[in-house]
């Protein structure tokens, strides 16, 4: 009962008389558990929208097969299917990603679905076609009637009896809308089976085949009786969300820890403000210890304070998260800059479990940032507290803490992944900021050391006390070097990165001019380049050279996204792909093949060994084939990985002459607005194929790089002013623990500027040695942030790139600011209160 009492008379009217304080450790709180909390809402939901949406198309059957390749498997295997004893009901469908033309006649992304529209309602209810009024009763069994869901008939703008331009090869196929359907998700038509086969060249052919087995049958026998052929596997309903969700977790997993930066800078705020009320409210701890209040009692009583502004700001920072989140999928939907989630618009699903573990970890941030201060009122001396000597006598225990937390975060970055996520990693960059923490008070010992003794009396005390009472560096100084050193590592993590992407783009790009019709390899099917195209584009005045490139999925796990095959000429594969590593020279009679990164995570195709890789020719029929692996290179676009084989081997195995995109290198002084006003009129619609420069082509990429990292800008930016909060507030809690020091120094005949000069010096020292500390600190994160934790998330690799000019500013701003603050929490040291207080002890 003594702490509510003590909360109500003793820390109500310090949080009434310094709101605007306390308000600030709240603030910080209140925005790290906000990002975190709509990161998880805004990702939950849009895995949730994704999964009901494939549902929704999908249906609910039992178990699906579906083709190995994109170009499906023989329809014959439905009629075996569809008369086995133990399937009750057998959906045969054609699954087609390509384009449409819109109202305006711009191409807009649209997934096309065969069904045979007697079966498939049965497993797939919102697929079932509504016609039209005035269509006909048989209308969804016309081959040319289309029916659109209500995002495609948003964003079309077209209406029932318009005429639908969809895309098919390098034509347009029109198609009569007839109506609608209820299916939810991403833009999609839903149209007769065999229209859909004769409209995208699938005669003969199934991309799958959705099955309701009878009561009691077994599945497994059931596919064992089947004796399926190998470009036919089983899948199960929920694979596709499955595998969204599994290549999606390292994204989302490292968005989260992100956002829970500022959460983690935010228990420094609520440890600078907890010191400065403790050092404030020193003589009234002295007075209640005096009068019988225990060190237990007082360290409950900080504790509580801690927990309850952990609380206020946990509570809104649940509310404010779910207003961002409600924002975010309003104005971004689904997607938070990865890719994942384009073209899904979620509503918003309220978790309360996970609102209560983030508000949770919003009071134990706040908890761990009111420790220090709660100890320190614990380990009080009244009687010494009560002459105003403060706690002069503190020194550093366990200086072995700090060293020792740092080489178990060294070795702990050693650890591989856990369960694909780079576990480890994150607790060996906690380790390495605690550690490093830990190890201020020995470091501004040891800085200290190397400034030369000076006749300045005022300079003379500033460095003697700053080296003598390295303890109280630790108050000072820790907020900067925690939030210096996330600034750090990430200004290096970056840096690096954008370093790395840019020399990417300058090998991948060296044509002048790239042509292409398939914007996404899941189009490469159905929006494609015929051979006669290329051959003309090759002898269009002005153009030197033309080389191809056919990119296809292929899936080799069904538990993983589908790998892209890149086919294309690699005659000098050294010039042509970013190696990473040596290079084997090609096995006799072996077609060859180059991997990225990601493969050999994923797949474990190292170089030397053997890749099978599942192909089609031209008429369907599968071809498995092994590759030997020759090389990887780094591949920033795909990363569920890719394989790039040279185009001639392709087509020798495949007899599949058909490209998606082509790179044109065009003759000295050629005309490039002719070159591509010749390739338009090659087309059969000039809305069928894009153009891009390389400088062009950088230049987007760069950008969306840079708006897909602002926010570690924004974290940054956070994390300093949360340290220098923590300077000012520091400096001002020992400015009133050593009021009787100035008075004393005051009587002797120092002047006020002296005074004042004497804490500035500190706050030079100190700040000087934490932006050192804090450098170094942030230098050893970020190698843990780009040669561990990138590549346990992303499966790619890069160099260490290290902007010394920025880094260097960002230094000295932090020094410059830190001194700054010092010398205006240095004033209360001044006045003419400090030059009284040595009264009280006469």
């Amino acid at each position: 009962m003594m702490v509510p009492t003590l909360l109500r008379h003793l820390s109500w009217p310090e949080l009434r008389h310094h709101a605007a304080r306390h308000a600030v450790a709240v603030l910080a709180v209140m925005l790290g558990v906000a990002l975190a909390f709509s990161v998880q809402l805004i990702n939950a939901s849009a895995l949730s929208e994704f999964g009901a949406a494939v549902r929704g198309v999908n249906g609910e059957p039992d178990l699906s097969l579906r083709a190995s390749a994109g170009s499906g498997f023989d329809e014959t295997v439905y009629g075996r299917v569809a008369v086995h004893p133990q399937v009750a009901l057998a959906s045969p469908v054609i699954e087609v990603d390509t384009y449409a033309l819109d109202a305006q006649g711009q191409r807009v992304p649209l997934r096309v679905l065969g069904l045979d529209a007697l079966v498939a309602p049965a497993l797939s209810p919102s697929l079932l076609p509504e016609p039209a009024s005035g269509a006909g009763r048989y209308a969804m069994l016309d081959p040319g009637a289309v029916f659109l869901n209500p995002a495609a008939q948003a964003v079309l703008k077209l209406r029932s009896g318009d005429r639908l331009r969809v895309q098919s090869g390098l034509r347009l196929v029109t198609l009569r809308i007839a109506g609608g359907s209820s299916a939810p998700g991403a833009p999609l038509a839903v149209m007769d089976l065999a229209g859909a086969q004769q409209s995208f060249e699938r005669l003969g052919r199934l991309s799958r085949i959705d099955l309701r087995f009878t009561a009691g049958a077994d599945p497994q026998r059931v596919l064992r009786e089947l004796a399926l052929p190998p470009d036919v596997r089983a899948a199960t309903p929920g694979e596709s969300a499955q595998r969204l969700s599994n290549v999606s977790r390292a994204y989302r997993v490292n968005l989260t820890v992100l956002a829970l930066v500022a959460l983690f800078t935010g228990a420094f705020l609520v440890f600078s403000v907890l010191s400065l009320s403790v050092a404030k409210r020193q003589p009234q701890f002295a007075l209640l210890g005096v009068l019988g209040l225990g060190a237990r009692e007082r360290l409950q009583l900080v504790l509580a304070e801690s927990a309850l502004l952990g609380l206020a700001g946990s509570v809104l920072g649940i509310a404010l998260g779910t207003a961002l989140a409600q924002l975010a999928l309003r104005w971004l939907g689904g997607d938070l800059g990865g890719g994942y989630f384009a073209g899904v618009a979620p509503r918003l699903q309220f978790g309360p479990v996970a609102a209560l573990v983030y508000g949770g970890l919003g009071v134990v941030a706040a908890l761990v940032g009111g420790w220090l201060p709660a100890r320190a009122a614990q380990r009080l001396a009244p009687a010494q507290a009560l002459k105003g000597l403060g706690d002069a006598g503190a020194r550093t225990r366990h200086p072995w803490l700090g060293p020792l937390l740092m080489i178990a975060g060294a070795l702990l970055a050693l650890a591989p992944p856990i369960a694909g996520l780079p576990l480890a990693a994150y607790g060996a960059v906690a380790l390495l900021l605690v550690g490093g923490i830990a190890c201020v008070p020995a470091g501004v010992g040891l800085l200290l050391r190397a400034v030369r003794p000076t006749t300045n009396a005022a300079w003379l005390l500033a460095t003697q006390r700053a080296r003598h009472l390295r303890a109280s560096a630790t108050v000072a100084v820790a907020g900067v070097v925690a939030s210096l050193a996330l600034a750090v590592a990430l200004t290096v993590m970056v840096a690096s990165f954008r370093d790395a992407v840019t020399r990417w783009l300058d090998t991948v790009l060296p044509a002048d001019l790239y042509v292409r019709t398939a914007t996404v390899s899941a189009s490469s099917d159905a929006a494609w380049l015929p051979p006669d195209f290329v051959a003309r584009a090759g002898a269009l005045p002005g153009v030197r050279r033309v080389e191809t490139l056919r990119a296809m999925p292929v899936s080799l796990d069904p538990a993983r996204p589908s790998p892209v095959l890149i086919a294309r000429p690699l005659a000098d594969a050294q010039r042509t792909l970013p190696l990473v590593g040596e290079l084997l020279p090609p096995a006799p009679g072996e077609p060859s093949a180059y991997v990225s990164e990601a493969m050999v995570a994923l797949y474990q195709a190292a170089p030397g060994t053997r890749l099978m890789l599942p192909l089609a020719r031209r008429d369907g029929s599968p071809l498995r084939t092994a590759f030997f692996v020759r090389g990887v290179w780094r591949d920033y676009a795909r990363q569920q990985g890719a394989v790039a084989i040279d185009a001639q081997d392709f087509v020798a195995l495949t007899g599949d002459t058909r490209v998606n995109d082509l790179a044109l290198t065009l003759a000295a002084g050629a005309d490039l607005a002719a070159v591509q006003r010749g390739l338009r009129a090659l087309a059969p619609d000039p809305a069928l194929i894009e153009f891009a420069q390389a400088g062009e082509i950088r230049a987007s990429s760069l950008r969306i790089f840079d708006r897909s990292f602002a926010v570690t800008y924004w974290l940054q930016a956070v994390a300093i002013a949360i340290g220098l909060f923590g300077i000012a507030a520091s400096f001002s809690a020992q400015v009133l623990a050593r009021r009787k020091e100035f008075g004393l120094l005051a009587h002797l005949g120092f002047t006020r500027g002296q005074v004042l000069a004497i804490v500035a010096g500190e706050g030079v020292a100190w700040t000087a040695a934490g932006a050192l500390l804090g450098l170094a600190l942030g230098l050893a994160v970020s190698v843990v942030l780009v040669h561990v934790v990138n590549p346990q998330s992303f499966h790619w690799t890069m160099e260490l790139l290290a902007p010394w000019g920025r880094l260097a500013a960002l230094c000295a701003a932090v020094v410059a600011a830190g001194t700054l603050t010092a010398a205006i929490a240095a004033r209360r040291a001044v006045s003419q209160d400090a030059v009284l207080a040595v009264k009280e002890d006469w």
